[in-house]
């Protein structure tokens, strides 16, 4: 025998978050269901209304999707994000599995999620911004959980010629506040341009355009650099 359907006797919207109302059903003096308010406008659940046990199951369970959802577009607010950051949020938010894969899934779908998009702006914008080479912006890139592969690629796309500029700038610069000999300097230049990810022969061949301006030696067999 099926169950009969029950009234809505009472809704209520929360303390303290105004998106979220809470469902009061007939012979229960406690609330049944909490729902976000799209849901509530989606289901039309007003006083007065009368609901099936079935559409309230339905309704709890794409109420929970929904509400990792919405949680997920409000972070992905604030900036870019990668599908393994988005997850960590929303296993943070305690939401469970099911509900985050499907938020997941959605999002990626819209493209408010896009590792893609994600790897080549964030290589870009490293580049430019932070001055550092291929090789660090690579490993950053998959310290976010962006995959190996589409690491690679968004790299792999940066113009050669930024990155050229981009080393030398850092290397003037940094030229500048070194102390020591041709030899110190040259040897703590080339250190500093491989930890900011720049290959070894970009390296080399900044180091030697920088000491060659400042008007120091320039060694030609390049032992100095460590392949």
């Amino acid at each position: 025998m099926e169950e009969q359907e029950k009234r809505i006797t009472r809704v209520e919207q929360d303390e303290k978050k105004a998106s979220i109302y809470w469902i009061y059903i007939e012979g229960s003096e406690e609330p049944e269901l909490s729902v976000h308010e799209d849901i509530l406008v989606k289901y039309r659940l007003l006083k007065g209304a009368r609901i099936e046990p079935k559409l309230m199951a339905r309704i709890a369970e794409e109420n929970a999707r929904y509400r990792a959802y919405a949680a997920a577009v409000f972070y992905a607010g604030f900036k870019m994000r990668t599908t393994k950051e988005m997850t960590s949020y929303l296993k943070r938010k305690e939401f469970e599995e099911e509900d985050i894969r499907h938020a997941i899934e959605r999002l990626q779908q819209e493209r408010v999620i896009d590792d893609r998009d994600y790897a080549r702006m964030f290589a870009s914008q490293r580049l430019r911004g932070s001055q550092k080479g291929r090789r660090l912006i690579r490993m950053e890139l998959e310290q976010r959980g962006i995959p190996k592969e589409t690491a690679g690629r968004a790299v792999e796309a940066l113009d050669d010629e930024e990155e050229r500029r981009t080393a030398l700038k850092a290397g003037e610069k940094k030229w500048r506040s070194l102390k020591g000999d041709e030899r110190d300097k040259r040897m703590k230049l080339t250190g500093f341009l491989l930890r900011r990810g720049f290959s070894s022969d970009l390296v080399r061949e900044t180091v030697r355009h920088i000491q060659g301006a400042a008007g120091g030696e320039d060694d030609a067999d390049g032992g100095w650099l460590d392949n």
